[in-house]
């Protein structure tokens, strides 16, 4: 977890106003009462799965690392903060020196998670964790939703090519992330090219189906796609007619073409007959790739069709029906002052419904069973049983304010391949139910 981030770390702006105001009014009120320097542990978790998902996937952590980094108040935001009376003098003079000199823990990018997994813990002063609160869970709510939603894609197409093209379907930004958090799920690619140039992610595209009407002929827009882009290429064929525009792809770029795209019609079916016609013009060596508005559910539907990549957009970058994890940060043990000989005591909020918490610091571990096979997610806030200590899951992110586990996106990637290959094979279908293993508290 050393090696460095080889993702384009440019262009970061401060992240410190991605939160919510009554972060920095608690600060503003802790400092006043002498309660802001107070040693504090923090967790990220989430109480449940979103409905019918068996498993959830971590992801966002290496932008978090950023955020973190890149977590202070400028001139300019200082300014705001007082023209719009937020906080008061002493709040301000506290903010203008903040550099967050904590630690924090975390589950490595691309494992899996169970409800009440210790995903991120945060410890330093009160004021300090509590500041990262909003930013920390806006990125993992969101990236995890969506790897989550790209793993089981990548489950349901059996290996073949996954490509992410949803840039256009969600906000600039988000695309961005969108598109990291489904490499980490397993897709293979992205249209988006900004991700591309931050992350190192492959990207690919070639034409819509606005350049075929551009031209006077679907046969000229091949000609031209062919031309620019080599025999290679994607053509796109059912602008028109995909049989007519089958057989002008292979007359134009010859049995090399690369591969067709299907974007409308009965995916199944057309695969079938497209295929079918591919082999009969001695094209067998040209792909086929699908789009459409597809999700896992119609992935898994066209399991049987020959077909070579899938093209997702609007359901990956919406979670797929759950673009949030619902993962919620609390305070789960602080100390009586800054004094690291003090002890740290439990806390937990106890009110009524499904809110309440478990307080202490966590330490979190997988059961396997004699086959190697996850079985349990244990939790515990005392010591590691001697049978567990070589299955802890949380790792050293940050040391006394100094990011400490940079890592390639291609390792959270490889990461959570392996993790899901871990878990029982009832964690691979798509009907819905419960956690595929249980949460065990110590």
């Amino acid at each position: 977890m050393n090696s460095a981030d080889l993702g384009r770390r440019v262009g970061v702006p401060s992240t410190a106003l991605f939160t919510d105001q009554y972060e920095l009014t608690m600060v503003q009120a802790a400092l006043k009462a002498g309660t802001a320097d107070r040693r504090s542990v923090f967790e990220a978790f989430t109480r449940r799965l979103p409905e019918g998902r068996r498993y959830g996937v971590v992801a966002g952590t290496g932008r978090v690392l950023d955020a973190v980094e890149n977590f202070h108040f400028d001139d300019e935001m200082l300014a705001f903060l007082r023209d719009q009376n937020v906080v008061d003098g002493p709040t301000l003079d506290y903010l203008a020196d903040f550099r967050f000199s904590g630690d924090i823990w975390g589950y490595p990018e691309g494992e899996v998670y169970f409800p009440g997994s210790p995903i991120l813990r945060a410890e330093g002063s009160f004021a300090e964790c509590v500041l990262l609160e909003t930013v920390i869970l806006s990125i993992l709510n969101h990236d995890s939703a969506i790897a989550a939603a790209a793993s089981r894609m990548s489950s349901a197409a059996g290996g073949r090519g996954l490509i992410e093209m949803g840039a256009r379907r969600t906000h600039e930004l988000s695309a961005v992330a969108s598109a990291r958090a489904a490499y980490v799920g397993g897709f293979d690619t992205t249209s988006d090219l900004a991700a591309g140039f931050r992350y190192n992610i492959p990207t690919v595209g070639t034409s819509a189906h606005a350049f075929t009407l551009l031209h006077d002929s679907e046969r000229d827009a091949f000609r031209a796609q062919v031309d620019s882009l080599g025999r290679d290429t994607t053509l796109l064929v059912d602008t028109y007619d995909v049989t007519a525009a089958v057989r002008t792809a292979v007359e134009v770029a010859g049995k090399e073409l690369g591969a067709v795209r299907i974007d409308s019609g009965d995916l199944l079916l057309v695969a079938h007959r497209v295929r079918q016609q591919l082999d009969e013009l001695g094209a067998t060596g040209t792909k086929i790739v699908v789009t459409s508005d597809l999700d896992e559910y119609a992935i898994a539907s066209l399991a049987a069709a020959p077909v070579d990549a899938y093209g997702v957009g609007t359901q990956l970058v919406t979670g797929s029906g759950q673009p949030t994890c619902s993962m919620v940060y609390k305070l789960v043990a602080r100390a009586a002052s800054a004094d690291p000989a003090d002890p740290l005591r439990p806390v937990a909020k106890k009110s009524l419904g499904a809110k309440t918490s478990i307080g202490g610091r966590k330490w979190a571990a997988r059961r396997l069973d004699e086959d190697g096979v996850a079985e349990a997610e244990v939790i515990g806030t005392g010591p590691v049983p001697p049978e567990l200590a070589d299955r802890q899951l949380l790792v050293e992110l940050v040391r006394g304010g100094e990011v400490v586990a940079r890592e390639p996106l291609d390792a959270a990637r490889e990461r959570h391949i392996a993790a899901r290959a871990g878990l029982p094979m009832s964690a691979m279908q798509l009907s819905r139910g419960e956690p595929v293993i249980p949460t065990e508290y110590l």
